[in-house]
């Protein structure tokens, strides 16, 4: 069953609802990633979205009890039509804690909280059974950085050529029931471009 989350666009209500990925999501999901540039950058192709996603909506289980060995896929749409979606994990990160693997918000949907809603959903599932959660982002993708920023992450370290070559990642966290030292910081305040900068690594 998927969450709604009310949306004002454009002076009218819209409905954005967020639930698990079905079959007739995988096509519209797979345009979606292979469409974004910074994805591109790392090899990205619809043919290989495609795979991914179905390997996502497959899932394999893990061990007896355990989350999913895919992690968990969840989209959004308005309309009935998808307009951004999310892959998070639990106890993913270092056996012990969250990590999202993907959020991407289509070009037409940017800029109106899609992207956030889709954050947020993945937070409430893996904070259920993690304290904190991990994630990557580009060093170039200032955008991403703002953005995660303004929702209580905290730069963490980074990764130098770890998911392609000639390419540093920032290691950004979120602890379960607060936000980084010192609050949000000036890139999160300055932020205001949400999700224009493409997918989110």
């Amino acid at each position: 069953m998927g969450s709604v989350v009310s949306r004002q666009t454009n002076s009218k209500a819209t409905t954005l609802v967020i639930r698990p990925l079905r079959e007739e999501h995988v096509g519209p999901c797979a345009a979606i990633v292979a469409g974004i540039p910074l994805w591109q950058r790392y090899g990205m192709t619809l043919p290989k979205a495609r795979r991914l996603i179905r390997g996502a909506l497959a899932g394999g289980r893990g061990e007896a009890g355990g989350a999913p060995a895919a992690g968990e896929f969840a989209v959004a749409t308005q309309g009935g039509r998808v307009v951004g979606l999310v892959w998070f994990f639990k106890k993913a990160a270092f056996g012990r804690s969250g990590y999202v693997k993907w959020l991407g918000v289509a070009p037409e949907a940017r800029g109106r909280g899609v992207g956030r809603s889709l954050l947020e959903h993945a937070e409430r599932r893996i904070f259920r059974s993690c304290a904190d959660i991990f994630l990557l982002a580009s060093e170039f993708n200032r955008s991403a950085h703002a953005f995660y920023a303004r929702q209580g992450y905290e730069r963490v370290g980074a990764i130098a050529d770890y998911v392609a070559q000639g390419i540093t990642e920032l290691v950004f966290r979120k602890r379960a029931g607060g936000s980084p030292p010192g609050g949000v910081g000036r890139a999160g305040r300055d932020y205001g471009r949400e999700i224009k900068g493409g997918g989110r690594r």
